[in-house]
């Protein structure tokens, strides 16, 4: 027995000294670069320090239930002045970073530029800001595309998100059980926060084969970008009227004030 036991231990040995002089065969041959600006870098699927400095993480203070940031402390349990007016369908909310200037380049380069290189760090990195939304969660579902443009786009970046954390935390992941039901224009077309409620409005339903998947469970959904909420608003009504015992929310980037730059 201790002869096999140290058979496997050299075993094990090899094969993670092969795997590290690989890495760093791969990595001479083509360097890893800066997710942001491609300059290069130590350590593959990463910023440089200039682009991380750069990045305006989100964190306390902030809204207890959705997230919003406060320039100020403001108490524990303090809401925003939304959440005070009219409280979401969600339970809880919460985002890595701002979206702007510095975030905007590396987002849209997995939206809308087929870099899923960057899916591993944005998951690694949104278990941060999640920690206790994983920990309530029992299951994690991604927003859904419509057949349409899950066809032209040939990828959800919500679901390529959604399946890595799974990975990373070994929650399960149900990818088909929201639904898109109708086709809707982007919501960065909208005018404005209430053209974005009216867009979305009643465009999301639960898969009736998986309803039973989400019924009394704890489900974390994954979106991209927070800009008004309206999309997530109406992902997580779809939830709730299935059964969910919460939704709690965890998306990549939040717009926090109007801006005119793309989504």
């Amino acid at each position: 027995m201790t002869a096999i036991l140290g058979t496997e231990k050299r075993g094990n040995f090899v094969r993670s000294t092969l795997r590290k002089f690989g890495r760093r065969a791969l990595d001479m041959a083509f360097p890893p670069l800066c997710s942001a600006c491609r300059t290069p870098i130590a350590e593959a699927h990463n910023l440089c320090a200039t682009c991380w400095n750069r990045i305006s993480f989100l964190s306390d203070p902030l809204c207890a239930v959705c997230g919003f940031p406060f320039d100020f402390p403001a108490g524990p349990e303090v809401l925003c002045g939304s959440c005070q007016q009219r409280m979401p369908a969600f339970d809880k909310a919460r985002s890595l970073m701002r979206y702007d200037e510095a975030s905007r380049d590396p987002i849209l380069a997995l939206k809308c530029a087929d870099r899923l290189d960057l899916v591993a760090a944005f998951a690694r990195w949104m278990q941060r800001p999640g920690v206790e939304l994983l920990a309530e969660a029992d299951l994690i579902v991604p927003v859904p595309l419509h057949r349409s443009r899950l066809w032209q786009r040939r990828f959800n970046q919500s679901a390529l998100l959604a399946q890595e954390l799974g990975r990373l935390t070994g929650k399960p992941v149900e990818c088909l059980a929201l639904r898109r039901s109708r086709a809707t224009r982007s919501q960065g077309e909208m005018p404005s926060a209430g053209a974005r409620r009216r867009n979305v409005e009643g465009a999301f339903r639960v898969d009736g084969t998986r309803a039973a998947l989400l019924r009394n469970k704890g489900i974390l959904l994954i979106d991209d970008v927070f800009t008004t909420g309206s999309t997530i608003e109406a992902s997580a009504k779809a939830l709730k009227r299935a059964g969910a015992r919460c939704v709690l929310v965890l998306t990549l980037a939040r717009v926090v004030r109007p801006q005119r730059i793309p989504i």
